[in-house]
């Protein structure tokens, strides 16, 4: 009997504060402030998501990062592939993995993906302004292989025919990417690591592995996506330049690509809606409901064992914790542990999930807003919120008030 695929979960290690974010983003920012501010921008949008079991934790405590690891692993999850964030010397929500690297109890076996963009104010649309900046100097190749060696040393580290799995979040950006990873394969076979699998994820507008110098390319959704938008059919409570989606058909879409003659490992997302970083100009896949989620990785479980050779059987799951991008398999207040259990029915070969459920929306949101509808809406409000004030001001004036409610009574007619 073929070997079952091993679930890794992205995981974001920022839920803490920083130095850095506290220059940028005012005094204990942490990801949860963004997370509690979403709002809702149509009918039947669920935001924000809100945390159930493990709160509005903080990742620099030891226990939060136990508890996780049970939760995890109870449900079927069996690796965190952590982000990792590293600026030619410089690191950035480093102590979580740093801790849990000391950590001989936090029993999880664990990959790194080098989250190699700058960092920017996108969050308030101002990508120009750069907090952060990824500089790729000659120097850095060396020292970023250096930076995680003790990471790939790790006994709980994943490996692929006994070769560290390091991931890089956008290896097109790298400017001699080719030179770049011959230079960290040669130095892990001289410090004694061995040889490197380097998977490039396949991101905005990336579908290159093998030309960059790499092993192995990694699905990344919602990059990269081919389907069409729902915007049309809803009314939106904001202005909105974003994109909803349906999550079937994204779904539909990432599962038609074949990669039998490609080393490309699958990934599904339980749900995406990243209104609480980005506002009205998110991205927003409606009917994300777990059902859903288990059809999609289930089929991406099934995809894989007829694809890929055993010790090469890895299915993502983007992602574990990404809370501002209504993204996460833990727990929330609306659905509990919905996520997890989809997630654990399907690791165990015990799903039955093989359909989507069909797009479903807002009772009202056949109705298209037209510029006559709002308009009158607007008039029809500000009307009703000056008709008190006016009346008190009418009674001043008795022969003013007669006048106006005898015509009043004639507009009825």
């Amino acid at each position: 009997m073929p070997a079952a695929p091993r679930l890794i979960a992205f995981f974001l290690p920022q839920f803490h504060p920083t130095p850095e974010n506290d220059a940028w983003w005012g005094k204990g920012f942490t990801e949860w402030t963004n997370v509690t501010r979403a709002r809702p921008l149509f009918d039947g949008h669920c935001q924000p998501h809100l945390p159930a079991d493990l709160g509005f934790y903080d990742l620099r405590l030891r226990e939060v990062r136990h508890q996780q690891i049970a939760l995890a692993q109870a449900h079927g999850v069996g690796g965190f592939c952590y982000h990792y964030y590293w600026f030619s010397g410089r690191r950035l929500l480093f102590q979580p993995l740093d801790d849990m690297l000391g950590d001989t109890a936090a029993d999880m076996p664990f990959c790194l993906n080098w989250a190699n963009e700058n960092w920017t104010r996108r969050w308030n649309a101002a990508e120009h302004d750069v907090l952060m900046e990824q500089r790729y100097r000659p120097e850095d190749d060396l020292g970023f292989i250096q930076s995680v060696a003790p990471f790939l040393r790790d006994r709980r580290y994943i490996r692929i025919d006994g070769a560290p799995l390091l991931l890089v979040y956008r290896p097109q950006q790298m400017p001699a990417s080719a030179r770049s990873t011959a230079i960290w394969r040669d130095y892990c076979r001289q410090a004694g690591i061995g040889e490197l699998h380097l998977c490039a994820a396949l991101t905005h507008g990336n579908l290159q592995f093998r030309e960059l110098g790499f092993d192995s390319g990694v699905e990344f959704p919602p990059h990269n996506m081919r389907v069409g938008s729902l915007n049309a059919r809803l009314n939106f409570n904001v202005p909105f330049t974003g994109n909803v989606l349906d999550y079937a058909e994204v779904a539909r879409s990432y599962l038609a690509r074949d990669y039998r003659t490609d080393r490309v490992f699958r990934t599904v997302v339980p749900c995406w809606d990243n209104t609480a970083r980005t506002g009205g100009r998110a991205t927003v896949l409606i009917n994300s409901t777990p059902v859903n989620y288990e059809a999609w990785l289930r089929a991406a479980v099934d995809a894989t064992v007829a694809e890929r050779p055993d010790g090469e059987r890895l299915v993502f799951i983007n992602a574990w914790n990404e809370w501002a991008e209504g993204c996460h398999l833990e727990p929330d207040q609306r659905l509990g542990h919905a996520w997890l259990q989809a997630t654990q029915r399907v690791a165990e070969g015990a799903s039955h999930a093989t359909a989507f459920e069909p797009v479903q929306l807002a009772p009202d949101a056949a109705a298209p807003r037209t510029l006559l509808g709002d308009l009158g809406a607007v008039l029809k409000y500000h009307a009703a919120r000056w008709s008190g004030p006016l009346r008190l001001w009418l009674n001043r004036w008795p022969q003013l008030k007669s006048v106006a409610t005898s015509v009043l009574r004639l507009l009825r007619r």
